[in-house]
């Protein structure tokens, strides 16, 4: 059998420039590109310390019938989930909730991203 592993997350934006900011400032993301595709599209690519996030621009208009499935989340990893909160409360992000510990040593929270997209963050300490 092949062997499969994690490649990206592709998101959708109508302000692609604005969305990359977003990861760009408040996680420390790095811009491997934005550019102009064939048609005045935008496109990016992230590069979030070895994870691919990828950005393409929607065209603004919803389909006819709403998504009945799709990205519910996806989730970044910090080694210091107050700091992190902090942080991005003083860049104004806003918070669905506070930090829950669900077990020894797994805390998280969930924060919104632009164009409502769901973001966890996860703070994993290796218990002894």
């Amino acid at each position: 059998m092949p062997e499969y592993w994690y490649d990206h997350v592709h998101l959708v934006s109508p302000d692609v420039a604005k969305t990359t900011e977003f990861y760009e400032k408040n996680f420390n993301a790095r811009r491997v590109y934005l550019r102009e595709l064939p048609g005045g599209r935008m496109s990016a690519e992230l590069n979030l310390n070895g994870s691919r996030i990828l950005i393409g621009q929607s065209s603004g208009v919803a389909p006819a019938a709403g998504p009945v499935g799709g990205l519910e989340h996806f989730g970044i990893r910090t080694d210091n989930l107050e700091s992190a909160v902090a942080s991005l409360k003083a860049n104004g992000v806003k918070f669905r909730n506070e930090i829950m510990e669900l077990r020894p040593g797994v805390k998280i929270t969930f924060m919104w991203g632009p164009d409502n997209v769901l973001i966890e963050l996860l703070e994993i300490k290796p218990q002894k």
